[in-house]
């Protein structure tokens, strides 16, 4: 492998700025498979869980994403117990319920957001939540009512930036006329592109853009031998050239590719560092 993976450093993507306030590197790290088999309950290793997370904040990862749904609570305690709340910008999600039969189900009533940003903040041991996003809008609740409850919660300061998760551009349009909206989290990647628009509105907005499932888990469809190529020409890997591709594709893209491996975590964040030369880019763009 080429030098770009001898000091792994997520300073080198570049930083974002949440609504032109905070400022983060936009290679992020997300903690949702610090958690156990299916994303429930604890992992068998919490040591090596805590240790992840520990390392992330050590390789210049200063943005860590999460959601009161991992584990249930268990991704936020493991981050809290790991001590990268007091070293990074950790955000949160509601709105979304994890029942241990597997099942995600949306659930937006404006109590239940205002009772688990409680929760939340009880378990990363923080004062005020740095990006509260709202999970996914619920269709038994009117999005307005929901985004309304998560506006309440930062004019009361108990977060300081809002997110949103799963939107399309006509909600991403209509939560910010209730609120100022930091970043949108919708699944994006060198082989999905369906939210093309979703990222054009962050960029002319200048939101940031978390785009969740970077890589895809590994399956880059159509991308593959776009991938494979490039990954031969700049001696990489697939995976680190999919994350340098999102990097490379939008200055507002914040990706957060996660692990519970000390390796896959040091290979991540090394993409970073992965120039990618302009007809490298097309390439990958064209390719899906």
């Amino acid at each position: 492998m080429s030098d770009f993976l001898d000091a792994p450093d997520a300073a080198d993507a570049g930083t974002v700025d949440l609504d032109g306030e905070t400022t983060v590197n936009r290679l992020g790290f997300g903690a949702m498979r610090l958690c156990g088999d299916d994303v429930i309950g604890a992992p068998d290793d919490e040591e090596t869980a805590r240790e992840v997370a520990r390392q992330a904040v050590d390789y210049g990862v200063n943005f860590v994403d999460t959601a009161d749904s991992y584990g249930p609570g268990v991704s936020e305690r493991l981050l809290r117990e790991s001590g990268v709340v007091d070293d990074a910008v950790v955000a949160t999600k509601a709105g979304l319920l994890r029942e241990s039969g597997g099942e995600w189900l949306p659930h937006g009533d404006p109590d239940y957001v205002r009772n688990q940003v409680l929760v939340s903040k009880d378990r990363l041991g923080v004062d005020t939540i740095d990006l509260y996003q709202f999970h996914r809008p619920d269709p038994e609740t009117p999005f307005a009512d929901s985004v309304a409850a998560f506006a309440a919660l930062k004019d009361e300061g108990h977060v300081d930036h809002v997110g949103l998760s799963n939107v399309t551009v006509d909600q991403l349009d209509e939560a910010r006329e209730q609120v100022d909206v930091a970043t949108v989290q919708n699944q994006y990647n060198v082989a999905n592109r369906e939210d093309e628009a979703v990222l054009q509105a962050c960029e002319d907005a200048g939101i940031g853009f978390i785009p969740w499932f970077p890589m895809a888990g590994g399956d880059l469809g159509d991308a593959a031998d776009a991938l494979d190529d490039v990954a031969a020409e700049t001696d990489a890997t697939p995976r680190q050239v999919a994350l340098a591709w999102l990097l490379h594709h939008s200055d507002v893209t914040v990706p957060i590719p996660g692990t519970s491996s000390p390796e896959h975590l040091a290979e991540n964040v090394a993409a970073a560092s992965l120039s990618l030369t302009d007809e490298q880019v097309a390439r990958l763009t064209d390719a899906a």
